[in-house]
């Protein structure tokens, strides 16, 4: 009878007269084991032609922030923490602000990063089917996800364009290559075949065990105290469905780019 704060219950109501009342229906983390499956299949797909690899960390949680570089950090790194960060002190900063905030009856939330290697270059349509628009629907389609950045993000708006440029040079493999990357690997919705870097950021988690203000169905103030085993941060088990967004959104648009040059006259 109560409409959880944060959920999903009473927009699942208005929309479709009915809600799940144990968990959170179509909203729940669970649906995404589909995704993860799938994902898994893409994953071998782009390994075996192309060589790319996606890796997915835990970069912020609350306050939090680890300084990892996108380039070197690797799956070992990642799995060595239970937080699925790849830095140790960041780790262990982490566990202990979960940890105190699930004693507080509390949640926390946090970021995200993922990078995409070898991705060819010219993947992405132009307009509608850009390719980070692509990823940042795939990404923010996933429970919980509250934000999406590829590249410099927002911090571009706090750069100039002499900063923010990305210097081409000469590549061995007779390609252009940039100095930096603050595109993220893509430019102008099309990947320039540098690391593609973007970032998620998800909310606390919404079911805390602390005393919550809200309603019920018919309209009456009421308090809400949740029982039973919560996450007091979805940040970990967030990182393998960012991944399979991601493989998912590279092996449709490998696809479409068979398509294109299917169709070439070259």
């Amino acid at each position: 009878e109560l409409y959880r704060p944060s959920h999903a219950d009473y927009t699942t109501e208005a929309k479709y007269g009915i809600r799940a009342v144990a968990g959170g229906g179509r909203a729940s983390a669970r649906e995404t084991i589909g995704r993860v499956a799938a994902g898994a299949v893409a994953r071998k797909l782009l390994a075996e032609r192309f060589g790319i690899e996606v890796l997915a960390w835990v970069s912020q949680v609350h306050d939090v922030i680890a300084d990892v570089d996108p380039a070197s950090v690797t799956l070992s790194d990642v799995e060595a923490d239970a937080t699925r960060c790849p830095s140790p002190d960041g780790a262990a900063a982490m566990t202990a602000a979960i940890e105190q905030a699930r004693r507080d009856g509390d949640s926390l939330g946090g970021v995200v990063t993922c990078v995409a290697r070898r991705v060819p270059a010219g993947w992405g349509e132009p307009v509608f089917d850009k390719l980070e628009a692509d990823l940042a629907k795939a990404v923010m389609s996933l429970p919980a996800s509250k934000g999406f950045e590829v590249g410099s993000g927002f911090g571009a708006a706090r750069m100039t364009g002499r900063t923010h440029n990305d210097p081409f040079v000469p590549g061995v493999d007779c390609r252009p290559h940039t100095l930096t990357n603050h595109s993220g690997g893509i430019q102008g919705g099309i990947s320039n075949g540098e690391d593609i870097v973007l970032r998620a950021a998800f909310k606390p988690t919404a079911t805390i065990s602390s005393a919550q203000e809200t309603v019920n169905r018919q309209g009456e103030a009421v308090t809400l105290e949740a029982k039973g085993r919560h996450d007091p941060c979805v940040l970990p088990r967030a990182v393998p469905i960012v991944e399979a967004a991601v493989l998912l959104v590279l092996a449709d648009h490998w696809l479409r780019q068979e398509a294109v040059q299917a169709g070439s006259p070259d």
